[in-house]
């Protein structure tokens, strides 16, 4: 299994010749959806997903399936059978990549700002991408997509995060609110110079890719 790191929240995942395309957002170059068999959408805020150019996508290749929750499936009408809504604790398979889902709703962000749900994809049992949220996964995994930093939380959460989810490595995603200095300011927490999280931190810059074996 491969992952390439595309802009903000955005991740390409190949495995036994299937490419599957998370998170796709306004914040991602479109041609992080060339080549790609699956999009997964973790929730509907616009920097996870942007409808006109997935839509772009699934009319450029009518192979192009959709896994996603029922609040960004209602915005995709008129797909068909091309766009699946699942929910926490359903599972599917795509192209020989097993795929769970975990988690209901998107992180607090203040309680005045409405709640939107969000859910998380665990894929092969080793690699979890759990969109705007901090939920835990059901299993300690290999690789975590870690969202760095958001409106909706601190350095200490993400921290207590990735102690919590344990995973053998935590490779940062969602960071396209911070600088370049922000973005070492959060990695360094969260190496070898930081209070210590038990997992190790790859960082990959856009296009950059990591082979997870």
């Amino acid at each position: 299994m491969r992952i390439t790191k595309f802009g903000h929240a955005c991740v390409r995942i190949q495995h036994h010749g299937t490419t599957v395309v998370v998170d796709p957002g306004a914040f991602t170059d479109p041609a992080a959806l060339a080549g790609a068999d699956a999009v997964l959408i973790t929730h509907e805020h616009m920097d996870h997903f942007e409808e006109s150019r997935l839509r772009a996508a699934l009319e450029a290749d009518p192979a192009v399936r959709v896994w996603t929750n029922d609040a960004v499936a209602a915005q995709l009408e008129g797909l068909g059978q091309r766009v699946t809504a699942v929910g926490e604790g359903d599972a599917f398979e795509v192209g020989g990549i097993d795929v769970s889902v975990h988690g209901e709703w998107h992180a607090v962000i203040h309680p005045d700002v409405p709640l939107v749900k969000n859910i998380g994809f665990l894929f092969d049992g080793r690699l979890f991408h759990p969109g705007d949220s901090f939920t835990v996964p059901p299993h300690t995994v290999d690789t975590l997509l870690l969202p760095l930093a958001g409106p909706w939380s601190k350095a200490g959460e993400v921290i207590d995060y990735v102690r919590e989810a344990g995973a053998r490595q935590a490779v940062p995603v969602h960071e396209a609110t911070l600088s370049p200095i922000g973005q070492m300011v959060a990695t360094r927490l969260l190496g070898p110079d930081g209070p210590g999280v038990g997992s190790e931190l790859v960082v990959l810059g856009e296009g950059e890719e990591l082979d997870l074996g």
